[in-house]
C-alpha cells in the first residue's frame, strides 16, 4: 500500500494550507496539507515529513506538536496510508515550491468548506489538540494551553449539533486547569458571547485565538521595551513562558534561568534562548535565589499563570524564594502576561506534581508545582495595557468574574 504524510504548520491557532498545482501529479488544484510519500520505513514517516516541510514550503525548523496514528482512505480505485503530523512554528514565513499553486493560514475549521484532498478534516482531527492535551500538559506555559483549549472548543462547534454538547463541553474544558486563569477566562468569555447560537461560537472561538495571540505579543513587547528603557541587562527567570521567551528575543538580554523542577522545563528553556544567540546561564532552583541576592541580576522577571484579583502572582514554585531574595537586594520583579490572566476572585488553585519518593519507607510527600508570590513582592505586572497598578488589576478581576455567569451550575457534566 502507498503510504504518504500530511503535515500541518500551526502558528497561534491557525494552520497553512495549500492548493495543490498542476505540477502535482493527484488531485491538482485542492487543498491540503504540506504533503508528500513516504520514501523509505513507514515508521520513519516523520523523516519525511520534515523533508516535505523543507522542500514545498522552506521550513527547518518546526518542532513536533503531534504524531497522529495513521489513517487508511479509499477514493474510488485509489487506496493510501496517511500519516498525519502537527508542527507548531514560531512565525509564518514560508517560501512555497512549484509544487503548490497558494497557500493560506486559516483557522482549520474552514477545511469543511473547502475543495480538499480526500478525508483532510478526519486528517486534521487525528493531531488536532483534545481535552486531554490541556489536561495533561506539563510542559507548556497557561498561554500556550488556554489556545489549545479554544481551538479544541472551536473545532468542537464545527462538529457539534446541539448546544447542549458545546455547554458540556466548555464546562469540561474551562475545569481542566483551575489554576491557569487563562484557560479559565478565555473559554468562559467564548462561552458568554456565543448568546446559545453554535455558529456564534466557532466565530467568537476564532476571534478569540487571534486576540490572544495579539495580546501576548504585545505584552512581550511592553516588557522588551521596559527593560531596554530601564537598562535591565542581565534578567534572572525560571519556568517555561512564552511571553518571557518572546521578551528575551526582543530585548536580548543576558538570562539567569533555573532548572525549574518539577518538570525542569527551565533546561529547555535555556537551549532555546542559547539557540537565539542570547548569553543564557542554567543553574539550580536552589542556587538562583543566591545569585539574585548576592546583586548578580539587574531584574527578576517571570510569567504568571495567574494574577489574583489582589495582584498577588501565581507562579511556578520557585517564584516566592526568588522574589524574596529580590526584595532583599532591592532587584525588581516583574511579571509579565495577557490581562486574560487575571483571575475574577483572590483564591489560589494549585497543581501537584509526582511523587518524590517510590520507596518502600513510609514517606508523605508533597510537590506543589505553582505557589504565590505576594503583591507587595512584585515592582509590576506588565500586560498588553502596558504595567498595571492595583486598580487596574481590580477593574479586570471584576471583569472576568462577570464572564463566569454564563454558567450557573459550576460544576462539570
Amino acid at each position: 500500500m502507498t503510504h504518504v504524510v500530511t503535515a500541518f504548520l500551526r502558528h497561534g491557532g491557525r494552520i497553512l494550507l495549500t492548493r495543490r498545482s498542476d505540477e502535482v501529479g493527484t488531485y491538482a488544484g485542492r487543498w491540503a496539507g504540506v504533503s508528500g510519500y513516504v520514501e523509505g520505513d513507514p515508521h520513519d514517516a516523520l523523516d519525511d515529513a520534515r523533508r516535505e516541510l523543507r522542500e514545498e514550503v522552506g521550513v527547518t525548523d518546526a518542532t513536533l506538536a503531534c504524531a497522529g496514528h495513521p489513517m487508511t482512505i479509499t477514493d474510488g480505485d485509489r487506496e493510501w496510508t496517511v500519516h498525519p503530523f502537527m508542527f507548531d512554528v514560531s512565525d509564518r514565513s514560508i517560501d512555497p515550491n512549484e509544487e503548490l499553486a497558494a497557500v493560506e493560514w486559516v483557522h482549520p475549521t474552514i477545511i469543511p468548506e473547502r475543495e480538499t484532498v480526500p478525508e483532510l478534516w478526519a486528517t486534521y482531527h487525528r493531531v488536532a489538540p483534545t481535552l486531554e492535551t490541556v489536561r495533561e500538559d506539563e510542559t507548556h506555559g497557561s498561554a500556550w494551553i488556554s489556545l489549545r483549549a479554544l481551538e479544541v472548543l472551536r473545532d468542537c462547534a464545527a462538529d457539534a449539533d446541539s448546544w447542549e454538547v458545546l455547554v458540556s463541553f466548555g464546562r469540561q474544558l474551562r475545569d481542566a486547569r483551575p489554576s491557569m486563569s487563562a484557560v479559565v477566562n478565555r473559554v468562559n468569555r467564548v462561552m458568554a458571547e456565543a448568546d446559545g447560537d453554535i455558529e456564534t461560537l466557532r466565530r467568537r472561538a476564532e476571534e478569540t485565538i487571534d486576540e490572544a495571540v495579539v495580546a501576548d505579543e504585545e505584552a512581550a513587547a511592553a516588557m522588551a521595551s521596559l527593560l531596554r528603557t530601564r537598562e535591565y541587562d542581565r534578567v534572572a527567570t525560571l519556568s517555561r513562558s512564552g511571553t518571557v521567551v518572546a521578551t528575551f528575543a526582543d530585548a536580548h538580554p543576558s538570562v539567569v534561568v533555573s532548572e525549574s523542577r518539577p518538570g525542569a522545563e527551565g533546561i529547555s528553556v535555556a537551549e532555546t534562548l542559547a539557540t537565539e544567540g542570547i548569553e543564557t546561564t542554567l543553574t539550580t532552583d536552589a542556587a538562583l535565589p543566591s545569585l539574585v541576592a548576592a546583586d548578580d541580576v539587574d531584574v527578576v522577571l517571570v510569567g504568571a499563570d495567574s494574577v489574583l484579583s489582589s495582584g498577588a502572582v501565581v507562579n511556578k514554585v520557585g517564584s516566592f524564594p526568588l522574589a524574596l531574595a529580590a526584595g532583599r537586594a532591592d532587584v525588581p520583579v516583574f511579571a509579565v502576561c495577557a490581562r486574560d490572566k487575571i483571575r475574577g476572585d483572590d483564591e489560589f488553585v494549585g497543581e501537584d506534581g509526582e511523587s518524590l519518593y517510590d520507596g518502600e519507607a513510609s514517606v508523605v510527600t508533597e510537590n506543589p508545582v505553582f505557589e504565590v508570590v505576594p503583591a507587595d513582592l512584585v515592582t509590576g505586572i506588565v500586560t498588553e495595557d502596558g504595567v498595571l497598578d492595583a486598580d487596574d488589576v481590580s477593574t479586570i478581576a471584576s471583569e472576568h468574574a462577570a464572564l463566569a455567569a454564563w454558567d450557573d451550575s459550576g460544576t462539570v457534566e
